[in-house]
Order: C-alpha cells, then structure tokens, then sequence
C-alpha cells in the first residue's frame, strides 16, 4: 500500500481550508452550514487549519482588498517583513523566527491567493458575457460565421454581435487578431469605449493596463477613441500602429506587424519596451498573476524576442539581463523586485 507523502497532503488540506474560508465569506450567512460541518469532522486537522485560516484572514483582509486594487506597496511591505529575518541572520548569525514573521508570511500568502486568480468574481461575471474565451497561454483561432477568421491570445475574452446591418465585435479583455471577410456590412471591433472600423484588412485590437492599440498587417482601419460618429479619427495602413486611453488618441506610428503578431506562433517579440509592459503581456500565459514592485524596474527597457510558451524561462531570462529578484507564491503569484 502506497501512502501519499505528509507534506502534499497537508498542503492539500491547507488548500481546502482556503477554499472553505473563500467560499463562506462570499456566501449568504448560513449557506452549505451543513456540508462545512462536515468537513470539519472529517479531520482532526480540519479545524486548526481553519481557524489559522480565519486568523490570517482577519489580520490581512484589509492589506489584500487594497492591493486587488493595484495597491502593490502593501505586498511590498510584507516582502520586507520576510526579508528582514533573512537581513538580521547575515548581520548577527543564526536568529529565530517568532510568530510575527510567520503571521507576515501568512499574510502574504493569503495576498497571493487573492490576487493570484483564486478570487476575481468580477472577472468571471465579465466572462459571462463573452461568446469566446482563452486560458492563460492558450491562443485560439476561430471562423465567425461571416467566415472572418480570428485569433485569440491567451487570458482573453470577446463577445460577437452580428445583426445584418452591421458585424460588431467587444473585445473585453485581452487581445485579437482579425481578418476580415469583405460581405458589404461593417466590421467594427469596440474596446475600453473606442473602436476599430474595417475598411478591408487583417489587423490586432489589444488592451493592455492603461491603453488599447490597433496594428494593422495588412489594408486599412479607421480608429477612433470614442464610439460617436464624428469624432477625430485615424486611418492606419500596413505597418502602422496607434493606442488610445480615456478618450484620447494618440499619434499613429510605424511598426514592425510581423513582430507585433509573433504571438499567434508562440513568441513574444518586444523592441525597446518597458519591462511594465513586457510582464503584462507574459501575465497572459501565466496561470495567476505576475506583481511588479518597483516602479525605477517598470521603466527598464527590453528588447527581444521569447518563446511564450514557458513564462518561467522567460522570466529567469530577464532576471539574468536586469538583475531583479523574483519569488513564486503557492504556484499562483510571482512577485519581483
């Protein structure tokens, strides 16, 4: 008879308190009561894992919603807290760790798990809403039935509107690339209250963090930052790329196409771009989430091209060309600074 190992089984069973605590909180007072009762017999270890649980969450809740906000510098602070037994043991030798440590540790676990995709109830009401969705790394190709062909990147979602006077696409989350079937109805792609009207072409509508870009391979697309007619807009040819945020357009520029769409063959091609963006884009193959710390590193420039495939090697790569450090939480968040 084989028997599991302690550890990975404890790990299990700490998992499932989490879920537990997760689940109770978000539920209406008194739901599934029963089912948790059983779950706490089922194990001696079941109510201590809980109640550890239920104490760090008590201690961290407010620091985690913080930084489900994009308040990272509370995640940095806890960082500290853990790097500061490590700072004291190389200044006065060997020291131990009391509870104060183990409870930042905690904590900062717990912050991991809430941003690390176990809890984004939002995100999957959004999805809700989409016709088609992608995983993180999984890129998609589908036919529409006007036989327009698309290509969706990875951690990405989209819901299509056809009425018979004109083909809508809202593009929700993500990215896409498009090509487009001429049929005589306009082909509109809408994001983040802009849009991108086909006048014949193959082109990539993407939302990053703080702007939505269009790039065209290939023919012509208006853009514009607002979805009423009359508004400024521009006209992109092949080579040609242009983002807008709030409103505001901002100037086209030329662009390498091919490189910019290297996605839909599994690279990641990024010439002189800030690192900030670099991560947001190797986020989409990462299942969970990737937090940078340091806004001097966000700045750093890169330029290269990585397999996207494996966001891990991709990673070990930048650290060696920037030096950052990079730490992994349960598998789910990758933190650097």
């Amino acid at each position: 008879m084989t028997t599991p190992r302690p550890h990975a089984d404890d790990h299990a069973q700490e998992q499932e308190a989490w879920r537990w605590l997760l689940q109770r909180h978000a539920a209406e007072p008194g739901s599934d009561e029963r089912a948790f009762q059983r779950w706490l017999a089922a194990d001696p270890r079941h109510p201590q894992l809980y109640a550890r649980a239920e104490a760090v969450w008590r201690l961290s809740a407010g620091p985690a919603a913080r930084l489900a906000q994009e308040e990272s510098a509370v995640l940095a602070e806890y960082l500290a807290r853990m790097d500061a037994p490590r700072r004291t043991q190389r200044l006065s030798g060997p020291a131990r760790r009391g509870p104060t440590w183990a409870l930042a540790t905690a904590a900062c676990l717990l912050l991991a798990l809430w941003t690390g995709g176990w809890w984004q109830p939002a995100r999957w009401l959004g999805d809700l809403r989409a016709d088609h969705v992608s995983a993180p790394g999984e890129i998609r190709e589908l036919t529409l039935a006007d036989g327009s062909q698309l290509v969706l990147d990875g951690d990405s979602a989209l819901a299509v509107h056809f009425d018979g006077r004109e083909r809508r696409i809202e593009l929700l989350r993500g990215a896409a690339s498009f090509k487009v079937v001429r049929n005589g109805l306009p082909f509109v792609v809408r994001a983040e209250g802009g849009e991108a009207r086909v006048l014949g072409t193959e082109f990539e509508v993407r939302r990053l963090r703080l702007e939505t870009r269009v790039t065209v391979a290939a023919g012509q697309v208006a853009v514009r930052a607002g979805e009423t007619d009359g508004m400024p807009e521009t006209v992109l040819h092949a080579g040609q790329r242009v983002a807008f945020a709030n409103g505001r357009l901002e100037a086209s520029e030329t662009v390498d196409s091919s490189a910019a769409l290297a996605w839909r063959q599994g690279w990641l091609a990024f010439y002189h771009a800030p690192l900030g963006e670099v991560l947001e884009r190797l986020g989409d193959y990462y299942p969970g989430r990737i937090i940078l710390l340091d806004a001097e590193l966000a700045a750093r420039r890169v330029t290269g091209s990585f397999p996207s495939a494996d966001p891990h090697a991709v990673l070990n790569a930048l650290q060696a060309l920037l030096g950052f450090r990079q730490r992994e939480l349960l598998g789910r968040v990758i933190v650097i600074h």
